[in-house]
C-alpha cells in the first residue's frame, strides 16, 4: 500500500494554496509534479558536475558523463529493455514519435504501404504518421473505438493486413482512462510482418512495463510524465531496426568522422542523439526512475485503481454528468475524462480551479477522438501517486459546487 500522504511530503509545489484553497493536483496526465529528489538532483549536477559529456578527459566532464550514462542503464532496466543501445535519449515523446516516422518510416514504408493507427490517439501519434503517409504516398488507416471505450479488437484483426507496414497504438489513453493490449497488437503486426510503434506516455508513469514480453518495435514515453523535468524523453527501439535506421538530426556527437564531403556515424545509441543532450534532464530522469523504482510501479498502480474505485461511482451519481470511457472503475487508468450537460468544459475547469483544484480541460491533444464522440472538448482529472482520497472528494464537492452554481447562482 501507497501511503499518498506521506509521499505528498516529496512535493513541495503541492503544499501551497491556490485561489484561497489548498491545492489539489489533478492534471497529472498532463505533467506530473517532480520530488525533492530529483529537484536536488540536478541542482547537484549543476554545482558540481556542470560539464559536456562523453567529449571531455577532465574530472567535471567525466563525472558528468558517468552519470549521464547511469541513467540510461536505469531506464533500461526499467523498461526492461536488452541493451542501453536500444535506450535513446530524446526530448520527449513526441520526439521519439517522429524520428520512428521519419528514419523508420521513409526506410522501410513504401508507396500503398498501410499504416494502422486507433481513433483515441494523442496528436503526437497521428501527425508523423499523416505526414509519413504523404510522403510515401501510403494509407492511414484507423481502428475504431467501441461504445464503451475499448479499442475496437475484431477491427484490428481487419485493418492489420499484409499491406500494413507500421502500426501505431497508446499503451494507454489519454482520454478514455483505458490500456490497450499492446502484447496481442505486436502479435498481430508481426503475423503481417508489419512493425509495432507504441505511444507510452500515459502507462510507462503508472504500471510495470517490459518492453521484451510485449516484443514491440519501438516504445516512446516522456520524462515530466513520470516526475522527471521536462525536456527529456526516451525511445526504445530494437537493435535490429537502429542499426538500419539513418539518424533524423545531425552535428556533433552522433558522429563518428567528418570529412569534408562525407561522415559516417558512431555507434548506437549515440548515433541519433545529435548536439549536446539535456544532461541535466537525463540525469533527472534517473533519479526519477530511482524514486520510483523505490515506491513500486505495481504499488502505484494499485493505488491508482483504488482511487478510481473510489471516485469513479461518485461523478457517475452527479446528475448530468457523461463520463467517458468504461464505466467499470476496474477497467479504467487514473484518468477521468468528463462533461457537465449544459456547461463549457473551459467554464467548469476555471471553477473547479476557483476551489483549488487542477484540472485539464480541452481536446487534450486527441481531436480525432472527441470528433469520433462527437464532443468539441472534456474536463479532464487524473490521478497519481501522491492523491488522495481527499482530493477525491475534493472533486466531487468542487463538481457539486459548480453544477449548483450555474444553475442556480449561489454556492
Amino acid at each position: 500500500m501507497i501511503n499518498a500522504k506521506k509521499l505528498r511530503q516529496d512535493f513541495p509545489i503541492l503544499d501551497q494554496v491556490v485561489n484561497d484553497e489548498s491545492l489539489v493536483y489533478l492534471d497529472n496526465a498532463a505533467t506530473t509534479q517532480k520530488p525533492d529528489s530529483v529537484l536536488q538532483t540536478m541542482v547537484s549536477y549543476y554545482q558540481e558536475d556542470n560539464a559536456n559529456v562523453h567529449r571531455g578527459v577532465h574530472t567535471l566532464a567525466e563525472r558528468a558523463t558517468e552519470k549521464y550514462e547511469a541513467a540510461r542503464e536505469k531506464v533500461r532496466q526499467f523498461v526492461h529493455a536488452r541493451e542501453t543501445a536500444e535506450v535513446l535519449f530524446t526530448r520527449g515523446t513526441t520526439t521519439a514519435l517522429n524520428w520512428v516516422a521519419q528514419s523508420f518510416g521513409d526506410a522501410f514504408v513504401k508507396e500503398g504501404d498501410e499504416i494502422v493507427i486507433s481513433y483515441m490517439e494523442h496528436h503526437s501519434n497521428v501527425v508523423p504518421w499523416q505526414q509519413l503517409a504523404k510522403r510515401k504516398r501510403a494509407v492511414l488507416k484507423y481502428i475504431s473505438v467501441t461504445e464503451d471505450g475499448f479499442l475496437n479488437m475484431e477491427e484490428a484483426k481487419q485493418q492489420i493486413t499484409e499491406k500494413t507496414a507500421i502500426v501505431a497504438i497508446a499503451h494507454a489513453s489519454n482520454v478514455l482512462g483505458v490500456v490497450n493490449p499492446i502484447a496481442e497488437l505486436t502479435h498481430l503486426a508481426h503475423q503481417q510482418q508489419a512493425a509495432m510503434v507504441v505511444d507510452a506516455a500515459q502507462a510507462v508513469p503508472h504500471m510495470p512495463v517490459d518492453v521484451q514480453e510485449l516484443d514491440v518495435d519501438f516504445y516512446a514515453f516522456s520524462g515530466h510524465k513520470m516526475c522527471a523535468p521536462t525536456g527529456i524523453g526516451v525511445l526504445y527501439g530494437k537493435r535490429k531496426w537502429l542499426e538500419q535506421m539513418e539518424p533524423v538530426e545531425f552535428g556533433g556527437e552522433m558522429i563518428d568522422f567528418v570529412h569534408p564531403y562525407e561522415s559516417t556515424w558512431t555507434e548506437l545509441p549515440w548515433k541519433f542523439e545529435a548536439g549536446t543532450p539535456n544532461i541535466a534532464g537525463g540525469i533527472g530522469l534517473g533519479s526519477a526512475v530511482d524514486y520510483l523504482n523505490e515506491i513500486g510501479l505495481a504499488k502505484i498502480y494499485q493505488h491508482e485503481k483504488e482511487l478510481v474505485h473510489y471516485a469513479l461511482p461518485q461523478l457517475q451519481a452527479i446528475d448530468g454528468l457523461t463520463i467517458y470511457g468504461p464505466t467499470n472503475p476496474g477497467d479504467h487508468t487514473g484518468v477521468i475524462a468528463f462533461n457537465l450537460e449544459g456547461l463549457h468544459p473551459h467554464d467548469v475547469a476555471t471553477a473547479l480551479d476557483m476551489e483549488g483544484v487542477a484540472v485539464r480541460a480541452g481536446h487534450h491533444c486527441a481531436q480525432p477522438l472527441l470528433e469520433y464522440l462527437n464532443v468539441n472538448a472534456t474536463v479532464r482529472a487524473s490521478f497519481y501517486l501522491y492523491n488522495t482520497k481527499e482530493d477525491a472528494d475534493r472533486l466531487v464537492e468542487a463538481i457539486k459546487m459548480t453544477k449548483e452554481f450555474f444553475e442556480h447562482g449561489t454556492f
